[in-house]
């Protein structure tokens, strides 16, 4: 993938968004690797939502990452790895294998809205696992452990990069998406807090509450998004930045295909 200058200014989100990061299907073993270390790190040292004992290698895996697509976000200027997501699909041995949200909060769910139960098994998937180091989760300066930026940066292209970090989550989710759009799937269930489907609606992202809040990790619900619903509300920068984003992951999994068919 050809990389951009990283001296030429950029103004829209998604030109500014792809300045800094790069989103990379994880399809090897090498980079599967890295998405289970993130994790370790976030969901083990960083948070405490899992037991470390539980993962002596130092990569927190589930039975579900069988049946995932992964995806990695790189952070250009310092080659540092900054974040992962995973779209779960159906399971094709067993179809009728639960998602997550199924097992999590089945009980709560709102089948009157939408019923997962009715849903073709291969027609829906879920966005889980996002995972954003801790030196990417807060604005560059304002952690004391090293942020993997160089120090000879100038002051504009660091300011630059502190307003365009809060869209880190942002990308990720997009991504998941974009996964979801290249499976030809109708739409995606995500367990999230309520205040971050209310954050994403700010973006014209309308996830539709598709149950009750459990406790799962904190204050936690099943949210749902249509293929349909996806386009129709995303806000026009916002529709460039998925655009930019599925163009990327298709990019690498052609050149991927394309060297697998070469060899």
């Amino acid at each position: 993938m050809e990389q951009p200058n990283m001296s030429t200014p950029r103004h829209g989100l998604s030109d500014q968004f792809r300045h800094y990061f790069e989103l990379i299907p994880a399809n090897t073993p090498e980079l599967k690797r890295i998405v289970f270390q993130i994790r370790y790190q976030v969901y083990c040292e960083e948070l405490a939502y899992e037991a470390p004992e539980n993962f002596p290698d130092g990569m927190e895996q589930d039975d579900y990452d069988r049946r995932s697509l992964h995806v990695l976000l790189r952070h250009r200027p310092s080659g540092v790895y900054a974040g992962c997501v995973r779209l779960i699909l159906r399971d094709a041995a067993e179809p009728k294998t639960e998602f997550p949200f199924e097992h999590y909060c089945g009980h709560s769910l709102r089948r009157n809205l939408i019923d997962p139960s009715r849903l073709p098994r291969d027609a829906f998937g879920e966005i889980s696992r996002l995972a954003v180091r801790g030196q990417f989760r807060r604005r560059l300066g304002e952690q004391s452990s090293p942020h993997g930026v160089p120090d000879d940066q100038d002051e504009d292209d660091l300011n630059a990069q502190r307003r365009v970090f809060p869209h880190i989550a942002l990308g990720l989710y997009l991504a998941g998406a974009a996964l979801g759009l290249m499976q030809g799937l109708s739409g995606v269930f995500v367990m999230m807090e309520p205040r971050l489907a209310r954050h994403m609606r700010r973006y014209g992202i309308i996830f539709r509450e598709a149950g009750d809040v459990v406790d799962y990790h904190g204050q936690r619900g099943p949210f749902y998004i249509s293929r349909q619903d996806l386009f129709e509300y995303l806000k026009p920068e916002i529709r460039d930045l998925l655009d930019a984003i599925t163009e990327d992951l298709d990019g690498v999994n052609r050149q991927a295909r394309d060297a697998r068919n070469a060899s």
